[in-house]
């Protein structure tokens, strides 16, 4: 819960911040000379820009929530079984074995997204999050059924 209210604020700051951006470069527009109205468009691109950005990230983050609501009510979510470090990190050994379980089980069924989704949070456990992403999109594309880039 604590995530999703971090993300919450952290998007209305957002907002406020392309909305005041882009009054600024509204103003700029308004003034009226070859500079400023160069300016003034190339401030509005950056809010356009950061919406669009905003826009993406939450979507994904609402199909995983809600790919992750469908694996739990099938009983299907990943049981944490990861060994913690006394800091409660997770430990690296620990997470790279989950994740060789994980990986055998995705390239023994690749067109699964249940695999495909326990696969990302193995990534994301041992930190890396680039792939992680992927394989949570590819887990998406394969739920909705929209063709899969290799």
């Amino acid at each position: 819960m604590r995530a999703k209210i971090t993300y919450l604020v952290t998007a209305a700051v957002l907002v406020f911040y392309f909305v005041l951006v882009g009054s600024r470069g509204v103003m700029l527009i308004q003034s009226g000379t070859l500079l400023t109205v160069t300016f003034g468009v190339a401030v509005l691109i950056l809010p356009v820009i950061g919406l669009w950005f905003l826009w993406k990230n939450t979507q994904f983050v609402r199909r995983a929530n809600a790919l992750a609501a469908e694996l739990e009510a099938e009983g299907g979510l990943p049981v944490d079984e990861l060994k913690r470090l006394p800091s409660g990190r997770i430990d690296r050994d620990s997470a790279d074995e989950v994740f060789a379980r994980r990986k055998a089980e995705t390239e023994a069924s690749p067109g699964d997204w249940r695999c495909w989704f326990r696969l990302a949070v193995a990534y994301h456990d041992a930190r890396d999050t680039p792939r992680a992403r992927k394989a949570m999109q590819r887990a998406i594309a394969l739920h909705d059924g929209r063709a899969v880039r290799t």
